[in-house]
């Protein structure tokens, strides 16, 4: 694996692992009234896709093994380009159930 593509999985790993910190104990209410919260699960999530958007170009083969990435790179573009239709909905659902997947998924690539 080339240093660059390391250092990429490692950014989507740090990130994924603070989205987990950042809800911990939090219910879907508490995340929508916690606009601070909803802020740095965001960032960290535009980051994650970040990272995976500039690891398909470095090793198009690598992130298209990792499942969902078109999906992940498209909520990138939503929370950087498309802020006002931003639906917490749809981040926690990303931050509850996909972030944990793909920092799953990750690690294993890390090995």
């Amino acid at each position: 694996m080339r240093p660059e593509a390391a250092a990429l999985l490692w950014d989507i790993d740090s990130a994924t692992e603070r989205v987990g910190a950042f809800i911990s104990g939090l219910s879907l209410s508490e995340y929508i009234e916690d606009a601070l919260v909803r802020s740095a699960v965001e960032r960290q999530l535009e980051i994650a896709g970040e990272a995976l958007k500039r690891l398909r170009d470095l090793d198009p083969e690598m992130a298209a093994g990792i499942p969902d990435s078109s999906r992940i790179i498209g909520m990138r573009n939503i929370l950087a380009h498309g802020y006002a239709v931003v639906d917490d909905g749809v981040v926690w659902t990303a931050a509850t159930r996909h972030a944990p997947r793909l920092r799953a998924e990750v690690a294993r690539l890390l090995g």
